[in-house]
């Protein structure tokens, strides 16, 4: 793992990470599921976190059995319609949704000048950040449309390490979810993973709550 003392910035994901975004994506996903007549379950649920939007549909449809069901078009239609839920979802949110610690753990990373991007394969990040009201720290956003994998592949890291003219090995990337914490190991960056640790036996450092991000217990987790 990299020391600490190299560490220059920091790639973020969003939903689970910052703010319980996840619940709203997952009561909108549920909507579908429901829809297709697709079982829902906890182990579903967790498969779609930290997955772009048409690869969370195919998993669903493969859940199903339904992968060949449907037309491209009509995919992309029933996601759009799931976008929409989750969007009408997300008018209620507002600073109360940022997770315990985060906004002081932000606000510490300004003063110590590390440079800060997000690594969201939400297309709704934008939004969802200035409903927060932390839209200032994440000026450097890596869009999800531009990129060509979704995680588990490292592209998403990747690019948010580039955008701050960052070596990989000089970022952390912090991630809730398995596919997000091989993401950023494939990308060559320094992982940290906040819940479950069994789930994210993976990341170089573990956290089961946001509470626990800290400079200090990354340093001492990093020493």
């Amino acid at each position: 793992m990299t020391k600490f003392a190299a560490i220059k910035g920091f790639v973020f994901d969003l939903d689970g990470v910052i703010a319980d975004t996840s619940v709203y994506h997952a009561q909108a996903w549920h909507q579908l599921a429901t829809e297709l007549g697709v079982a829902w379950n906890d182990e579903l649920a967790d498969d779609l976190k930290g997955v772009s939007r048409m690869d969370s549909l195919e998993l669903i449809l493969k859940a199903g059995g339904k992968t060949d069901a449907y037309t491209q078009a009509e995919k992309e239609a029933y996601a759009t319609k799931k976008n929409d839920n989750y969007l009408a979802l997300l008018k209620n949110m507002d600073a109360s949704a940022i997770l315990p610690g985060i906004a002081d753990f932000l606000a510490d990373l300004k003063k110590h000048d590390y440079q800060l991007s997000l690594a969201s394969a939400s297309k709704n990040s934008p939004l969802v950040l200035e409903q927060l009201g932390l839209a200032d720290y994440f000026s450097a956003r890596v869009d999800p449309a531009t990129l060509k994998h979704g995680k588990p592949d490292p592209e998403i890291f990747a690019r948010g390490a580039a955008i701050l003219n960052l070596r990989p090995d000089e970022c952390i990337g912090v991630e809730d979810a398995k596919a997000g914490v091989q993401s950023i190991n494939a990308a060559g960056e320094t992982s940290i993973g906040i819940g479950d640790l069994q789930t994210l036996a993976a990341a170089d450092i573990n956290f089961t709550s946001t509470k626990d991000l800290t400079l200090a217990n990354i340093e001492q987790a990093l020493a």
